[in-house]
């Protein structure tokens, strides 16, 4: 397939009331399917809230055809492709930060949650375990690969899913408003969409990031949702703070020109990288350290 006709839903959620949220996401499909688009995209922990705390385990849900929730997201991925944020719980009752892509009645992938912010307003990790693994998957239009918020602040993610074939980035989050630059921009909106066309432009991929919006427990969600292309140039921005469903055709063949021009992925020294990060990881010696 050479076009990717993407949606991006940036939605106000209701803490703790998976049900409602449910509807949302059902009544957002469906208006996104009939504006013809392939893959919808909803922001982190969309299906639950994000100030969970305490309610973290009575909003657990598991992404299979048996869940009451999932299998309701499973039927209307047989129609349009989802990426839906949640709380997912394992057999050993250990709770994650979760997204998951749905298509075509299956799930595809599921991905927790690598780096829990622990730092100014965010307590993550009092709540959430860790997620321990980053892979890319394949999908209809290419290999992709999931990051949700924090894990995209740390370079080594995004690059482990470059490396494994993801083209297409699909970050979400519910990335609260803070910081004021000296034009009364968000600084926070500021930093993510700076690191994300930074992405875009040093794996010359695809980036589409997915935010929340709407007011949660003192906390003001920015909105702001965006993607940009493999030159770094920015395809589409969703307005600031407010609820909706951003629209975008994306032309995949970008890929073709912009790495025919800028062969980053084929000069990359993958072997390189892995020695320099056994010796670093072994300690090395000063001079090693040095040279």
């Amino acid at each position: 397939m050479r076009t990717l006709t993407l949606g991006l839903a940036q939605i106000k959620t209701k803490l703790g009331d998976v049900a409602a949220n449910l509807d949302k996401h059902l009544e957002y499909a469906e208006r996104a399917a009939a504006q013809g688009v392939e893959l919808l995209c909803f922001p982190e922990l969309s299906l639950t809230g994000y100030v969970l705390q305490d309610l973290v385990p009575t909003v657990a849900h598991h992404a299979a055809p048996d869940d009451s929730v999932f299998a309701q997201l499973l039927e209307t991925s047989r129609k349009i492709d989802l990426v839906v944020g949640f709380v997912d719980e394992d057999r050993r009752h250990r709770f994650f930060i979760a997204a998951a892509y749905l298509s075509q009645g299956q799930v595809v992938h599921v991905h927790h949650k690598v780096y829990l912010p622990t730092y100014g307003m965010f307590d993550e990790g009092r709540f959430f375990a860790w997620g321990d693994s980053v892979r890319a998957f394949d999908t209809r239009w290419g290999r992709a690969g999931i990051l949700i918020c924090e894990d995209f602040w740390h370079a080594s993610p995004p690059y482990l899913l470059w490396l494994d074939g993801a083209d297409l980035m699909l970050f979400c989050s519910a990335s609260p408003g803070r910081g004021l630059d000296n034009t009364d921009r968000l600084s926070s909106a500021r930093w993510v969409e700076h690191v994300n066309q930074a992405y875009a432009s040093v794996f010359t991929n695809f980036v589409a990031h997915t935010n929340r919006a709407g007011f949660e427990d003192g906390l003001n969600f920015w909105g702001g949702s965006t993607v940009f292309d493999p030159n770094g140039d920015l395809v589409v921005h969703a307005p600031y703070f407010d609820e909706g469903l951003t629209v975008v055709t994306l032309d995949l063949g970008q890929l073709h020109r912009t790495r025919a021009r800028l062969p980053l992925l084929r000069d990359e020294r993958t072997a390189l990288v892995m020695r320099e990060m056994q010796r670093i990881l072994g300690g090395g010696t000063e001079g090693e350290r040095r040279n």
